[in-house]
């Protein structure tokens, strides 16, 4: 069996039993058919002639057509040009063009794997496209969609190959992920009855992150619209999820561990599981948002007893007293609770907003925040110093699960003593808090971040503060993933530094719009910003000719 990594949380579908395939050459491209319009690709009268031309049933890539022996009455011919790149959204990265029918799907053709691992890649793209998935097999028939692994551990385990040639399909990876946006690409060309361009695309993404964020605590959303998404999401090659499910409106699963807070309006464990399960099948990993020392309103309105007071009496939304060992526990049992709902590798922390750090003297007006920080780190310790040990003490605790911790940019906080964990990778979303740092103040230090740009990339339900909702064009003509704040790149030293970005939505009000006004808005936003995290250089289509694929591509 092909050595390959595969992800922890993909949950397959059913597995396919047998010996692991040899994959068989696929066939020679015909540059020249007899007959006019022939029999389609593919037939067995193509087949034939491919024979003919060449006794090992196929030739070099790249390599001329083989010519053909005069015949002594001249017949009717067909000449094929050579193939055009295929339009899809992202945009591939190369594409080897030839001559050629290329390929379409009719019933009766087949999807057939090497490797039992890629049999939800297989039976997916057959029932989308019409075909019988037909599971392992080592024989070559006309019209065939073959997935494969590969033994090429160097290649980014998102890259994949794909060849359409002699009427057959190849799609090739050393990972099931590339595999699958394989079948992703190979589904936009034939969409509508189109063609898959004879030649070969070689493809893999330009950043490993490529996620969408979705408010679900202030609005909620159903479960069935999720999953709508999250097939969108699938079909765009994005591969990240993030559901903030806790804020001070709502409290949106079901929970185990303290049910008292749980919103009346939620998901069930069960619907989340199938989300999961749906998005695990689309290599999207579900990361789940409990946001901590702030928004934590809905926590508060259970337990009022955790609700950080200021030495006049006053009470901050959503803002925990962190000085209060029962905070730091029941954020705990709700991190330890949910880790095993969501078994991708990834915890957003939150962290920001935290209410306390948002007045000009947090010691004199929290001085028991003060108090604890002194306590717990020295006499010179502050309160910035105490929450910074808040967010490393909750990375601790995801960390035991086996997660990587992310947290916003504005619960970082310069000069402490307290210095936040290394490991914890930065979204870096805004530049308009307290003591606010450019991106490359993370970046020097080496840090890890993820861009949500709030000035392209924030859809945030009737436009509060200055949000206006995106456009795709705006994102398309002037975002990168180095514009992580306001409209200035960051110099391209840093640019291995950035993993990625992330269109978010937001729903300061949730009645501003439906949930399928939503969906309608961040269509093209979605578009345009999978299409420059994927392919790094400039669009080869204008804004105007994009937005008609994306419009054709439905």
């Amino acid at each position: 069996m092909s050595q390959h990594r595969k992800r922890p949380e993909k949950q397959t579908w059913g597995l396919i039993a047998g010996a692991v395939a040899v994959t068989v050459a696929a066939g020679v491209g015909l540059g020249l058919w007899a007959g006019g319009d022939s029999g389609p690709a593919g037939s067995a009268q193509s087949q034939a002639q491919s024979q003919a031309q060449s006794p090992a049933g196929g030739r070099a890539e790249g390599s001329p057509a083989p010519s053909r022996a005069p015949s002594a009455a001249p017949s009717p011919t067909r000449s094929y040009p050579l193939s055009t790149t295929p339009r899809t959204i992202p945009a591939v990265r190369a594409h080897t063009p030839a001559r050629g029918p290329g390929w379409r799907p009719a019933p009766g053709r087949r999807v057939v794997v090497n490797d039992a691992d890629l049999a939800d890649e297989g039976r997916l793209v057959a029932g989308e496209l019409g075909l019988t998935y037909a599971g392992q097999k080592d024989d070559v028939r006309a019209g065939d969609v073959r997935l494969t692994l590969n033994d090429d551990e160097g290649a980014d385990p998102e890259s994949y190959r794909m060849t359409v040639r002699g009427g057959r399909v190849a799609i090739s990876g050393s990972d099931d992920r590339g595999v699958f946006y394989g079948t992703r690409t190979l589904k936009q060309e034939v969409h509508g009855g189109g063609t898959a361009a004879e030649g070969v695309v070689r493809d893999e993404p330009a950043k490993p992150v490529r996620g969408f964020s979705l408010d679900i605590a202030r609005k909620s959303f159903t479960a069935r619209w999720i999953e709508d998404r999250v097939r969108e999401l699938g079909d765009l090659k994005f591969n990240e999820l993030q559901l903030h499910f806790s804020d001070d409106q709502a409290f949106r699963i079901e929970s185990a561990s303290h049910p008292e807070i749980v919103s009346a309006q939620h998901l069930t464990k069960a619907q989340v599981k199938r989300i999961v399960a749906l998005a695990a099948q689309r290599h999207i990993t579900v990361v789940p948002e409990i946001d901590s020392p702030g928004h934590l309103g809905a926590v508060i309105a259970a337990h009022p007893e955790l609700q950080l007071r200021s030495a006049a009496g006053s009470t901050p939304q959503g803002t925990v007293d962190i000085s209060n060992p029962a905070s730091a526990k029941i954020v705990d049992d709700l991190l330890n609770e949910y880790a095993g709902l969501f078994p991708g590798a990834f915890w957003h922390l939150g962290g920001d907003e935290y209410r306390a750090l948002m007045v000009s003297d947090p010691a004199g007006t929290y001085p028991q925040l003060a108090a604890a920080a002194r306590k717990a780190y020295g006499a010179g310790a502050t309160v910035e110093d105490l929450t910074t040990g808040w967010l490393n003490d909750r990375a601790a605790t995801v960390r035991a699960h086996g997660k990587t911790p992310r947290a916003w940019n504005d619960g970082f906080f310069r000069g402490t003593s307290v210095q936040p964990d290394k490991d914890i990778q930065v979204g870096y979303w805004t530049g308009k808090e307290i003591g606010a740092r450019q991106p490359v103040e993370y970046l020097s230090t080496g840090r890890k971040l993820i861009n949500y740009n709030d000035e392209f990339l924030y859809y945030v339900l009737g436009q509060p503060n200055q949000f206006y909702y995106p456009t795709g064009q705006r994102i398309y003509e002037q975002w990168t993933p180095r514009v992580v704040r306001g409209t200035t790149a960051v110099p391209s030293k840093y640019d291995g530094q950035i993993l990625g970005g992330y269109f978010a939505v937001w729903c300061d009000f949730p009645n501003a719009q439906t949930q399928d006004q939503v969906a309608a808005g961040i269509r093209m936003p979605l578009r345009a910003t999978v299409q420059k995290l994927w392919d790094p250089g400039k669009p080869a289509l204008t804004w105007t000719r994009f937005k008609a694929l994306a419009d054709r591509l439905g």
